[in-house]
């Protein structure tokens, strides 16, 4: 720009700050919001400069709008062919070790080299960031400038979450612009944006219009000279702030006219021009605001115009043009100098003119191919008309995007060839493939969109249209099984499969495929017997034609339904890994160890089952399916495994996950964040409830640790409100014998017995607790009988739930008896450090009530000790509590007191601050109310007090009891 740059002096500092940060190692990104003109663009290329000169290496990408069209990875493909430039060795060295990311560079890909699947997709995305960091140093940062995100496609929004989410100690700088005045309520990227400004390493940076006197400044920067106070004042009046009006006021009002809007504005600025120039103008603004010289030269050829038609005519023009400022060489590219006059240009065009100039680009691109992709093809076809250039471009474009792992951009092209099938005739001929092919291509897209209802209306839809060839309605009603077990639809899942397996009676890969969905689907819809003949003849068939495939997913389901033996599942799963590791099917291999760390869990195997889950999470992120289905169901394993095993630290936390994954990939920190005292753990727990019916595990992870947090906070009668609902809703939503009851139950056992325990030091009837205790225990033993898991037995850790709702129970009704909990302890002896530690808490408990105080404090120091080990705080204070009120002596436990009383005497008053009668202090303190009595009359003289009003109201004021008692 030949305009000086003037103010954003701290938008600046900002930046370069985050640069030298990034030198350091301690990447971020920028998120630099505005109106449109405010000045983004001129200063996101003034500090590029700036950081040019001080030695970093910079990246300036761009998004373009081209609807609902779309190029997927526009901006990251545009940067990473500027990241091989800078680096050829080091980019080359990244995509040799993640080959998805050719994909993304011109020229890298062996023609017709198969896609791979989502696993390729993350891949991909893996390797962006690999580049990133290769390229960037401490010598030489990575400034990564993307323009106008408000038109990122949904792929690129992807890859930003996730480049952002993994900045780590990278080298880069990363800084995204967007429109703010074009975000309407349901905008795609409005969610995103508030998304990343939650991560600690964004900035969100609004750029406000420009001060009055920055603005006096600007204008006399642009005019090179004082304007007239006249002059200048109506240019503040008018521009209010806005640099680009403000600018273009300036420049056309040489005359003392000023235009009065910013359209007049735009249109006096090409009035004055050559026709020559206003017709290239004309053409650029049907491309957007950027398009390629060559495609710019070869549409304004394609249309004709004899004005620029003659030798060095279009060059002439597109200098005057430069020199106007309203075209500006962009790299490869031309680009209009602003968005606001490419759109201000094609609006002025009447409806057949902007028809001839997509006429136009549609001939040039036919022409030659490589001026562009199918996607702008397919733009320019649509907006001509052109419906069966439209329809073949849109196919063409779904291919490349399904090529480059965009399973959004591949849905969205497929559903306009959907859209135009009947308007095109012989639309099968023309794509070579009929309508059925291209509904099971959308459905699969779909799926891998995450749109899982749509993939199944897709696929339902392919169905229907195949009743004149059954073979092929039952190969598409395997299809729409699997997208109905995705959906968790689950019935409707077993019946289609079922149809499937009817209709391919002969060995084929499509039957053992058919017979093997027909198994899992039986499997999930817990019709075991026919899930393992199903799964037994896919086996066979697959076999027989050498589909090593679905022989791995027959035999991984053949696994899951091994009951009794669990070595016996266990080998039966290491045969599908090798099958499945075999055939390169990377699904089925995560499927397969996710079951075999399920199946060491379960069997109380707890290391071996973490060590299997640690590999199996390392091959998923290694592959770049991390946040593939299993992928994530491993994830959440390995939160519970390290949570079991005493590991109560926060752990990664995989804020690289696309946003629905990561919220479910977290669920499971929450058993850790509930043992640690997390302060806001019960406002995380309560936020999931939202969700309960996408996920019935949401409900019972999520209530039933927010369950357990609120008893531990003494918030009792929520607690119990909150267990029941959660009871009551898994009830509907999976069975009335859901097996996860037994913990909810064993958990509200906890609350009512805290709750009854208080109720009866203050003389209250608790026979309502009592009877709400004894059905929470039949639903548990009822529970244990009849929702076994597949008909086998109880594994170790619902045993030991069980065990302790029984032990609670006791404690409810007021018995206590050491040995339920000596029971609960050996069934959790399988391997839960955490719960066995809170079990001596309340082992020892049981035993200073029955005079045991020996054993009392043996179990009390092992608690303690373990619960101070792992960080277990709410743990710990409970062991401290019962160690003082019971007058154990624990190593490091020293009771609280004062140098007027006795540490006794602090406790008898601050239970005398609570009300209670001094039977009720002796029960609470394992004493007689005569001992109590002496306590209270010592104190009394100590504090030289009447009463034991006045004796709280001094102790308070001298600080010998907290204020909160």
């Amino acid at each position: 720009m030949s305009t000086p740059f003037v103010a954003r002096a701290a938008q600046v500092s900002e930046l370069s700050d985050g640069l030298r940060r990034a030198a350091a190692g301690d990447p971020s990104a920028v998120l630099l919001a505005a109106d449109a003109g405010v000045g983004k663009s001129r200063l996101l290329r003034h500090v590029a400069e700036l950081a040019a000169e001080q030695g970093a290496r910079v990246v300036l990408a761009h998004c373009v709008d081209l609807g609902e069209i779309g190029l997927p990875y526009l901006p990251f493909a545009e940067a990473l062919v500027q990241l091989r430039d800078l680096d050829p060795e080091a980019v080359d060295a990244v995509v040799g070790q993640r080959p998805a990311l050719r994909r993304l560079l011109p020229g890298t890909v062996p023609a017709g080299e198969p896609a791979d699947d989502a696993a390729s997709r993350l891949q991909l995305f893996d390797g962006v960031v690999e580049a990133l960091a290769a390229v960037g140093t401490a010598e030489h940062p990575l400034l990564l400038v993307l323009e106008d995100l408000h038109w990122a496609d949904a792929s690129s929004r992807d890859v930003l979450r996730f480049v952002v989410s993994r900045l780590r100690d990278q080298h880069v700088l990363l800084v995204a612009s967007y429109r703010t005045d074009d975000l309407h309520r349901r905008h795609p990227w409005r969610p995103v944006a508030a998304e990343l400004v939650r991560h600690p390493r964004v900035l969100r940076m609004d750029l406000p219009p420009f001060t009055e006197g920055e603005l006096r400044e600007f204008a006399t920067a642009v005019a090179g000279g004082p304007l007239p106070e006249q002059a200048l004042r109506t240019v503040l009046d008018r521009s209010e702030g806005n640099a680009y009006f403000a600018e273009e006021l300036v420049e056309s009002g040489a005359d003392g006219a000023l235009p009065w809007s910013l359209a007049d504005v735009l249109r006096s600025r090409l009035e004055v021009l050559d026709p020559q120039v206003q017709l290239l103008a004309r053409v650029a603004s049907a491309a957007g605001r950027r398009v390629t010289e060559p495609l710019l030269r070869a549409a304004v050829a394609a249309h004709g115009d004899p004005s620029l038609a003659a030798p060095g005519a279009l060059d002439t023009a597109l200098r005057e043009a430069v020199a106007h400022h309203v075209l500006v060489g962009d790299g490869w590219h031309i680009a209009f100098r602003h968005a606001l006059l490419a759109e201000a240009v094609y609006a002025d065009l009447l409806p057949g003119e902007q028809a001839a100039l997509h006429r136009a680009y549609l001939g040039a691109l036919r022409s030659d191919t490589s001026l562009g992709t199918s996607s702008q093809l397919a733009w320019h076809a649509l907006h001509a008309p052109d419906l069966p250039t439209a329809l073949t471009a849109s196919r063409d474009a779904a291919r490349q995007a399904h090529e480059v792992f965009a399973p959004v951009e591949e849905l969205r092209h497929l559903e306009v060839v959907l859209r135009l099938w009947s308007a095109v005739p012989d639309a099968a001929d023309a794509l070579g493939e009929d309508h059925v092919a291209v509904l099971d291509a959308a459905a699969t897209a779909a799926s891998r969109a995450g749109q899982l209802d749509r993939a199944v209306q897709l696929a339902r839809a392919a169905v229907d249209e195949c009743d004149d060839d059954p073979p092929r309605q039952a190969q598409e009603r395997t299809c729409l099984a699997r997208h109905l077990l995705g959906a968790e639809r689950l019935q409707e899942a077993f019946e289609v499969a079922r149809l499937a397996v009817e209709g391919l009676p002969d060995p084929t890969p499509a039957r053992a495929w058919a017979l093997a969905t027909y198994a899992r689907a039986a499997l999930n819809a817990d019709v075991d017997d026919e899930a393992e003949r199903a799964a037994t003849d896919a086996a066979a068939v697959a076999r027989q034609v050498r589909a090593v495939d679905a022989e791995a997913d027959a035999v991984t389901t053949l696994a899951v339904l091994v009951v009794e033996d669990p070595d016996h599942a266990a080998a039966l799963l290491d045969e599908a890994l090798g099958l499945a590791r075999e055939s390169g099917d990377l699904s089925t291999e995560l499927r397969t160890m996710y079951n075999l760390a399920s199946n060491r869990y379960y069997a109380g195997d707890v290391a071996h089952a973490a060590r299997i889950g640690e590999l199996a999470v390392e091959r998923a992120r290694s592959s770049g399916m991390l946040w593939s289905t299993f992928g994530i169901e491993l994830v959440m394993l390995g939160h519970l495994f390290r949570f079991v095993q005493g590991d109560l630290t926060p752990g990664e936390s995989y804020s690289d996950a696309p946003e629905w994954l990561g919220a479910t990939a977290r669920l499971m920190t929450l058993y850790a964040a509930v043992a640690r005292g997390d302060a806001d753990v019960v406002e995380r727990g309560r936020a999931r409830e939202a969700h309960w019916s996408r996920d019935g595990l949401v409900a019972l992870i999520g209530g039933g640790c927010t369950v357990d947090a609120l008893t531990w906070r003494g918030e009792l009668d929520e607690a119990i409100e909150l267990a029941l609902r959660v009871i009551e809703h898994l009830g509907r939503e999976w069975s009335d014998y859901f097996l996860g009851g037994i913990w909810l139950s064993a958990l509200a056992l906890a609350a009512l017995a805290d709750a009854a325990a208080q109720e009866r030091l203050l003389g209250r009837d608790v026979a309502e607790r009592v009877a709400l205790g004894d059905r929470l225990l039949e639903r548990a033993r009822t529970t244990a009988e009849r929702g076994r898991p597949r008909g086998g037995v109880l594994g170790p850790e619902g045993r030991a739930w069980l065990a302790r709702a029984h032990a609670e129970h006791g404690r409810l009704v007021g018995g206590n008896d050491p040995e339920a909990w000596r029971a609960a302890l050996r069934e959790f002896g399988y391997g839960h450090r955490y719960e066995l530690a809170r079990t001596r808490w309340r082992l020892a408990e049981s035993l200073l009530e029955r005079g045991e105080r020996d054993a009392a404090r043996d179990e009390a120091a092992t608690a303690l000790a373990e619960a101070d080990a792992m960080g277990a705080v709410p743990l710990a204070t409970a062991v401290r509590g019962l160690a003082r009120r019971g007058r154990l002596d624990l190593p490091g436990v020293r009771a609280a007191g004062a140098d007027v009383l006795t540490a006794r005497e602090v406790e008898v008053l601050g239970l005398v601050a609570q009300g209670l009668s001094n039977r009720q202090i002796g029960e609470k303190l394992f004493i007689s109310g005569k001992t109590v009595s002496v306590h209270i009359s010592n104190l009394l003289a100590k504090l030289g007090v009447s009463g034991r009003a006045e004796a709280v109201s001094v102790a308070h004021q001298r600080g010998l009891i907290g204020s909160d008692v």
